[in-house]
């Protein structure tokens, strides 16, 4: 199955110091009358988040899938500065890529990097995560949490993958802060026989940032700039 997506990066008139979660404030702020910006409506909703916002390595962008993707289209046009409580960024252009995407079994193993921190453990698996000295079978923890993970991503975006998922991994712990806490996330590479949409987010913070993959092997889309 094929999904759309539409990524928007946003060149400023310098590096951008906020995080996602910044970006994410005053984007939902701007434009309060579209409900998958910020991912509220009378609560918080628990589906898997239609629009994705990060800065990476100073670099502001905003990804838009499914019906995430036509939201994203109408606002493009009106994002034109990036205000914050202490900064603010002229926006000097903007690279679009829009495609359909595949979201689809793959009979081939798959590599994605994460490029910016996953956060795959909640609470009650950080204890189990915890509680295992053994490195293999942290590693066996962790692939099971992102099969969940990526299962949970499909089914949020209204695909049922029927066949059986085989994940392997090569991850580091690192230390990141998600909501003003301290968070143990990981760093790294994953196969999977899976075709997944690039700079899409998996596991916890998604909207903010967190669990943003790409492939390592990154097929050519169709880009057009702006001024």
């Amino acid at each position: 199955m094929r999904i759309p997506l539409r990524y928007l990066v946003l060149h400023t008139d310098r590096p951008v110091a906020e995080t996602g979660t910044n970006l994410r404030g005053y984007i939902a702020g701007k434009f309060p009358q579209y409900p998958l910006l910020h991912h509220h409506l009378d609560r918080p909703l628990l589906a898997y988040p239609k629009v994705q916002y990060k800065v990476l390595a100073g670099t502001p962008s905003i990804l838009g899938v499914s019906n995430g993707a036509a939201v994203l289209r109408e606002i493009s046009d009106g994002i034109t500065e990036l205000v914050f409580p202490r900064n603010r960024y002229r926006v000097v252009s903007k690279v679009t890529y829009d495609q359909m995407v595949p979201l689809a079994p793959s009979k081939e193993m798959v590599e994605y990097r994460f490029v910016s921190p996953w956060l795959g453990l909640n609470q009650e698996n950080y204890r189990k995560w915890q509680e295992i000295s053994d490195w293999k079978e942290k590693k066996r923890l962790l692939n099971a949490i992102l099969t969940g993970n990526l299962l949970s991503m499909a089914k949020g975006l209204d695909v049922v993958i029927e066949h059986r998922l085989t994940v392997h991994s090569h991850l580091e712990k690192v230390e990141t802060r998600y909501k003003g806490v301290e968070m143990t996330g990981f760093m790294g590479s994953f196969r999977v026989n899976l075709q997944v949409p690039e700079y899409i987010g998996i596991g916890k913070g998604v909207s903010q940032g967190f669990g943003t993959i790409r492939r390592a092997a990154p097929a050519p889309a169709r880009q057009k700039e702006t001024a």
